[in-house]
């Protein structure tokens, strides 16, 4: 495929993700058959703003792989970078549905940090594939935290937002695993620490945003 093409792909991508706007995908949402019970105005307002952080974590997720398919030195790691982000596409779908039911939008702020994240993936696809694949594994160990987080804050009432972080935070451990397993290099404690304050200017933002 000519690099002209990808970029067309990857484009309408974006703007899908971005917009909120990726639909049902193959893979049944954790929450589907799940009966809610009613939550107050407080707690609603409390999932709906971690619920759009998490949405927007899948966002940067899906630019994250896109961008390293396109700079990764080698096939096999780039096949493996699109099928991560084909899987990140499920939970998409699930943030966007459970944002709907919340009454509550994705964050105005995804256009933003889908194109930083693009850059990034980038830039680290041209590191080298286990450069590339040890930024993968770093980030979804700081998902896996991050999501954990977001299961003591959620209101113990919101079973079908706690359903669906609960398969996101064991999807995105098999994917930290995976890029591990595929030869990524295990980042240094120091850099960990530089992209965890990154990722809290975006979860402080897109809360409110």
């Amino acid at each position: 495929m000519l690099l002209a093409d990808k970029l067309i792909i990857h484009f309408d991508n974006a703007l899908r993700a971005s917009a909120g706007t990726v639909g049902k995908t193959p893979r049944p949402s954790p929450a589907q058959t799940i009966k809610g019970v009613p939550l107050s105005d407080d707690q609603r307002e409390l999932s709906a703003r971690l619920m759009r952080v998490n949405h927007c974590g899948e966002v940067c997720a899906q630019a994250l792989y896109h961008g390293q398919a396109i700079a990764a030195k080698s096939d096999r790691v780039a096949t493996s970078m699109a099928q991560a982000a084909t899987e990140e596409t499920d939970h998409l779908s699930w943030c966007e549905t459970r944002l709907r039911e919340l009454d509550s939008h994705v964050s105005y702020l995804n256009p933003v940090w889908y194109a930083s994240s693009f850059v990034v993936g980038a830039i680290t696809g041209l590191l080298g594939d286990k450069i590339s694949l040890g930024f993968v594994a770093a980030t979804e160990e700081a998902v896996c935290r991050h999501l954990e987080a977001h299961l003591e804050k959620l209101p113990a009432d919101d079973v079908k937002s706690r359903a669906i972080i609960s398969q996101m935070k064991l999807d995105e451990a098999k994917h930290q695993a995976g890029a591990l397993d595929a030869g990524g290099v295990i980042f240094p404690g120091p850099l960990k620490s530089l992209m965890a304050g990154v990722s809290k200017l975006m979860t402080r933002s897109t809360y409110w945003v």
